[in-house]
């Protein structure tokens, strides 16, 4: 699996965790292992602008994805995934901070980076959560893949809330 993680924000994050659990749920996913992934991370006033300028919404946002191939995880276990460029996904510690302080259990900013790339990778692969039933899908995944490369991690007490929403 080739992942880049490129830190544009200028501010101190666990790069090697963001790594590692992309690695993990695109494992998890079955995606191909010579997929490829680029996760950018960047101030609050580069996020802003892909905001508007992509979602014609204002303030900065905590994670967007922007797919390339449009991979899916494979149907059936003995199907072969297919290899290609998932995408990028853009995170803003500077949002990630203030949600993680914010959340019901409270958490850290590299906690709820660690969220947001298990959540952007998911949009990478087809999942959302416009619907109340896709909701329940991708956020029910998104929480048994971070639960499960923190207990694989050996990191103890609660795993972070979702606080996309």
């Amino acid at each position: 699996m080739s992942i880049d993680v490129n830190n544009e924000s200028g501010t101190d994050i666990d790069e090697q965790a963001i790594l590692d659990v992309a690695r993990y749920a695109l494992a998890r996913m079955r995606i191909h292992p010579l997929s490829e992934l680029s996760v950018i991370v960047v101030d609050a006033e580069a996020m802003e602008q892909l905001h508007i300028q992509w979602m014609d919404l204002p303030g900065p946002t905590d994670v967007m994805s922007f797919p390339m191939d449009e991979l899916r995880p494979p149907a059936k276990d003995d199907e072969e995934p297919p290899q290609g460029l998932l995408g990028d996904i853009v995170l803003c510690p500077e949002v990630a901070e203030q949600q993680g302080t914010a959340a019901p259990t409270g958490h850290s900013m590299d906690e709820e980076l660690q969220l947001l790339t298990v959540h952007g990778v998911l949009h990478l692969l087809g999942y959302d959560h416009e619907e109340p039933d896709e909701k329940a899908e991708m956020f029910g995944l998104q929480a048994a893949i971070v639960d499960g490369w923190r207990a694989e991690h050996g990191l103890t007490g609660p795993s972070p809330a979702p606080t996309v929403t």
